[in-house]
Formats: C-alpha cells, sequence, structure tokens
C-alpha cells in the first residue's frame, strides 16, 4: 500500500472512529440544528437508525485501522459517506466533510478495485 493510501485509509478511519464514538459518549459538542436538519435528526435518532449507521461506521473504522478485510471495508461505508453528502447538499445546502467521505471512498475503492473483480467487471 502506498503512502498516499495509508494516509487517507488513517484518516477516513479516525475520522468515522470518531464521529462514531461521539455519538455514544457525546465528547464533542453538537451543533445547534434547525429546520429541516432538526426534523431529520430527530427522525433517525428516535427511530433507532443513526445508532445502527454509528455501529457500523466504528466496525468499519476498526477494520480499516486493523487492516482487516480493507475493500470490503470500503464498500460497506460507501452508503454513509453518499448519505453524508447528500445531507450535506440537500438539507444543510453547503456540501463540507460529505464531499471529502466520499472523494476519499470512492478513491480507495478504485485503488482496490482487483479486489472487486469478482463482482464488478472494469472495462
Amino acid at each position: 500500500m502506498k503512502t498516499l493510501d495509508k494516509i487517507i485509509t488513517y484518516l477516513f478511519a479516525i475520522i468515522y472512529l470518531v464521529f462514531g464514538l461521539n455519538f455514544f459518549l457525546g465528547f464533542l459538542p453538537m451543533p445547534d440544528l434547525e429546520g429541516n436538519a432538526l426534523e431529520y435528526m430527530v427522525l433517525l435518532s428516535t427511530t433507532g437508525y443513526m445508532t445502527a449507521v454509528k455501529i457500523l461506521e466504528i466496525i468499519v473504522a476498526l477494520m480499516l485501522l486493523l487492516n482487516i478485510q480493507r475493500p470490503l471495508a470500503w464498500l460497506l461505508i460507501a452508503p454513509v459517506s453518499t448519505n453524508i453528502l447528500m445531507y450535506d447538499v440537500f438539507i444543510v445546502g453547503l456540501p463540507t466533510l460529505g464531499l471529502l467521505m466520499v472523494l476519499l471512498n470512492a478513491y480507495m475503492i478504485y485503488r482496490n478495485k482487483a479486489s472487486y473483480a469478482g463482482i464488478i467487471k472494469y472495462c
């Protein structure tokens, strides 16, 4: 694995691990939400959906940090990264961390494309 790939992997994993653990431990302050953002977060939190997402984030972060099935981890977290981008664009109105996460995720999936040969045919 090249140096850039290692940097991306560990940066990505640390971001998801910190935000996943923060959901349960609350060591980072939450921003004040209003309007659609507040309604969206209340709905996701009350249904238990966010708990499942945060558990997935922690598991994938550990998979990446500990080098356990990294290609699988990149695929498992892709929908979460995409959802963060969609939230940023459609609810907040500004692509921030979500854009970075999708770009890093897409790059690493591309870098590991040989691992997915059995499920995806590349040109």
